[in-house]
């Protein structure tokens, strides 16, 4: 990734020292709007808790995110890029083209409670490890908040709610840009849950995952072996190599696999098994590199056990490219907000969330404050790397789960299904409704911002999905 030239960072900084000196108080209409639209938001993300649907099978709660944008004075474009619970939420009275991204698809697994102790559910298959269906009511509230904004104050602008499925593994923004659909996009805001609060200048992990699979032939295991050809250890093979490979690929990189498939029976030799594997690194290039390696491995595994293998490649997302220019902004909303303060329930039922953490790092009242602005890396990926590379964006974390706790946890899932989750929503629709404001009510930082998103990604840069051309896997959590 190319280095910020330094005339882009000083424009970047004279606009955030304007912006700053401008709009450090709260708008108190927006605050109103913000206000009143809260008891409906929070139902709608506990809504959303509760049915937990995986990615691709959001219905009801892309549904429910539509009716509430529809209701409001959104228009409403249903299943675009090909995928029926992805959509698009408009209102327009001209000017400049302002992107909110909302997601909702909850991870298989995980089917916890609200309960501060480990207690499954038996009426969901999923829960809301990464506490998507905050991120979908936060941004659907914001962008109505900023609707009624822009209509009180007459100001000229377009907001537009993007309902983004399949975020985990499916890559569903991905699809949506391959379509065109911020194309004319001034710029994007998102957030996300998290245990702190922070608006960083944050790059990613770019990454592609494929589902390996090898077919062999079926036979008695204990009779006649010789007659048969383990599709199992084709995928032992390959995974064998794979781990060698560790050694000698960049610090940096992830590879990661589960074997989705490996036989039923022991007395049977397997004539079919699927390993699904993920490779990353912070640059898609050397993600490719890696990617056609593990690829390679699996040719070899088949050769060597005499099965066969195909792969399908499931997705593939770029790094986020931070901006500068809009992420001050946001920083600066968020310090102006401040973090979260529970009450004594709240801080009774974060103290028994807190003692079941292993190596939890932060302590309770870390989420009261917000975290310095800075430059930094996170290994983990996301389909909003690839809006990054199309648009100026900018993103925020609050802290929606007890601190120290980790995404991808039962924890995470209690804790959003809690009025402690309810209060980072509350933050995160409140700063990105300042932002957009500022954006809208300033356009000259919108013109520096895609000055840098220009300078960073070269006049030459051309996007193509690491995905390639292959259709949205709708069933991929089926």
């Amino acid at each position: 990734m190319r280095r910020f030239k330094s005339k882009t960072l000083i424009q970047s900084t004279i606009v955030f020292g304007l912006i700053s000196s401008i709009y450090l108080n709260a708008d108190s209409g927006l605050d109103n709007s913000l206000n009143k639209h809260q008891k409906t938001f929070e139902t709608v993300a506990l809504k959303i808790w509760d049915w937990a649907e995986v990615g691709y099978q959001e219905f009801k709660s892309s549904a429910l995110l539509k009716e509430e944008l529809l209701a409001n004075g959104f228009n409403i474009q249903s299943g675009v890029a090909d995928i029926p619970t992805a959509f698009i939420a408009e209102y327009s009275n001209g000017g400049p083209v302002i992107g909110i991204l909302g997601e909702y698809d909850a991870l298989p697994g995980l089917m916890q409670t609200s309960s501060p102790f480990k207690e499954k559910r038996n009426d969901v298959i999923a829960g809301h490890a990464c506490g998507h269906h905050l991120f979908g009511a936060a941004s659907a509230w914001a962008a109505i908040a900023i609707k009624e904004w822009l209509v009180k104050t007459n100001t000229s602008g377009t907001i537009r709610f993007y309902g983004t499925p399949a975020e985990e593994g499916g890559s569903g923004k991905v699809y949506m840009v391959r379509a065109g659909l911020f194309d004319d996009v001034d710029a994007v805001l998102h957030w996300h849950p998290s245990s702190s609060n922070a608006a960083n200048a944050e790059s990613s992990n770019s990454n592609k995952s494929a589902k390996f699979r090898f077919t062999g032939i079926s036979a008695h295991a204990a009779g006649s072996p010789h007659k048969g050809r383990s599709a199992l250890d084709g995928v032992e093979a390959m995974n064998m190599m794979v781990n060698m490979m560790r050694e000698h690929i960049p610090q940096e990189s992830r590879i990661h696999y589960v074997i989705t498939k490996g036989g039923l029976a022991p007395n049977v030799i397997p004539d079919l098994a699927e390993v699904y594997y993920y490779v990353r690194h912070p640059r898609r290039e050397k993600v490719q590199e890696i990617f056609q390696w593990v690829v390679e491995a699996a040719e070899g595994a088949a050769i060597g056990t005499q099965t066969d293998v195909t792969y399908e490649v499931m997705h593939g997302n770029y790094s986020k490219l931070p901006n500068q220019t809009l992420q001050k902004v946001m920083h600066k909303n968020l310090l102006s907000r401040g973090g979260i303060r529970y009450s004594k329930a709240e801080h009774e039922y974060a103290k028994k969330i807190h003692q079941t953490l292993i190596s939890p790092g932060s302590m309770i009242g870390d989420q009261e404050t917000v975290r310095p602005y800075s430059t930094s890396h996170t290994y983990g990926s996301t389909d909003v790397g690839d809006v990054s590379w199309v648009v100026p964006q900018a993103g925020l974390r609050t802290a929606t789960w007890v601190p120290g706790t980790a995404a991808h946890s039962w924890q995470a899932v209690a804790t959003g299904g809690h009025s402690i989750g309810l209060k980072g929503t509350k933050l995160a629709a409140q700063v990105l409704a300042d932002t957009a404001k500022d954006l809208f009510s300033n356009p000259e930082i919108i013109t520096l911002a895609k000055a840098e998103y220009t300078n960073t990604v070269g006049q030459d840069f051309e996007y193509y999905p690491l995905l390639g051309e292959r259709k949205p896997p709708l069933d991929y959590r089926k």
